[in-house]
């Protein structure tokens, strides 16, 4: 790749070699690198990974939009308010 070049990966985590990818970055010979999925995940908070220049990292929900999470947080919400009251909904059996 070229030194201007911006890596994403969103489908796995094991098809980017992470030491090369920091050298690289290190080393100015790519841009930046957009990820989501990791070797190790949850990604640990000490990661040199996270510390490393040109590095966007977000835990796996990249794909995630807003509609998307305001209709988690309904759902979750009524899940409670339903199984509080001792009808609970959305049983997994």
């Amino acid at each position: 790749m070229r030194p201007e070049s911006i890596l994403v990966n969103t489908s796995r985590g094991r098809i980017v070699q992470t030491p090369a990818l920091i050298e690289a970055l290190e080393n100015e010979r790519l841009y930046l690198a957009a990820l989501d999925v990791f070797d190790t995940e949850p990604l640990p908070a000490k990661d040199r990974l996270l510390g490393t220049r040109g590095v966007i990292a977000t835990p796996h929900i990249g794909y995630v939009t807003i509609e998307q999470f305001s209709m988690f947080y309904r759902d979750a919400v009524e899940d409670i308010r339903a199984w509080a009251s001792g009808s609970p909904i959305r049983v997994l059996s």
